[in-house]
């Protein structure tokens, strides 16, 4: 089963670290936070990716290129009978990851869109390249076969980016929450599609968000899968210091592997 990652944004709003790549490449504990998502895909036996590139995408397609290089011991003899051989093995052995080019401006409707030729089963799993999470991806899936429709999205309960005050007519403050945890719930990425979601998507700039899940909502083919766990995305400089420091307090919540 194929795992889509939209992998191309420009990352604008985290330009501290986006300016010269792209923010799947932004390292969270020395990994990019692009590896932590296919690292939680692969641990419930999902691993063959397929990754819409836009944004600095060659610098995507360097590190797969480089990543048995990069990742193992490895013996080189020079000159014209030159010889390669890595010692010992990651543990990424088993990962295969399509890159496709699919635009600098494409929107991330057009950017599935652009690589329907890839998906080659019924069912694929789509998702952001900037948000961690601890979802049971065996559980959604599972939740997603049991409705029979054509969409999941993985939900969960947002925060206020703001301390919320309730406060009398005279303006005393009667009580105050720092970032409290709101009503209702969000779309946190993590999505499993039926292949006819294709139809449902007509040009470059389709946003994902916006027409095709409304029609699917309205169509009563849009189901939500609400996760109480962990979920974070990376949308500031702020927010990829927060994950740095999880990560190195050994208390990554989305560190479900081994």
């Amino acid at each position: 089963m194929k795992i889509v990652i939209l992998c191309g944004g420009q990352g604008t709003r985290l330009r501290e670290e986006t300016e010269y790549r792209p923010k799947p490449l932004v390292e969270v504990g020395g990994r990019p936070i692009l590896w932590h998502i296919m690292k939680s895909y692969a641990h419930f036996g999902f691993n063959d990716f397929v990754l819409c590139l836009g944004y600095r995408g060659n610098m995507i397609k360097e590190y797969f290129l480089n990543y048995e290089a990069m990742n193992n011991d490895f013996t080189i003899c020079l000159g014209q009978k030159s010889l390669l051989h890595f010692n010992g093995a990651h543990k990424e052995q088993d990962f295969r990851v399509t890159l496709a080019d699919t635009g600098q401006e494409t929107m991330t409707g057009g950017r599935i869109k652009r690589i329907e030729k890839y998906v080659d089963g019924e069912t694929f799993l789509v998702t952001y390249g900037d948000g961690l999470a601890d979802v049971n991806i065996a559980e959604l899936l599972a939740f997603h076969k049991s409705h029979g429709k054509i969409a999941t999205v993985t939900t969960v309960r947002p925060h206020s980016r703001f301390g919320i005050l309730e406060t009398a007519s005279d303006g005393n403050v009667l009580a105050f929450k720092e970032k409290p945890q709101l009503d209702g719930w969000a779309s946190a990425g993590f999505l499993v599609f039926e292949r006819k979601l294709f139809e449902y998507i007509e040009a470059d700039d389709c946003i994902l968000e916006r027409e095709p899940l409304e029609r699917l909502a309205a169509e009563g083919q849009l189901m939500a899968y609400r996760h109480e766990g962990f979920f974070f995305a990376m949308d500031t400089y702020r927010e990829y210091l927060y994950l740095n420091e999880l990560w190195q307090s050994g208390k990554a919540p989305w560190r479900v592997w081994g």
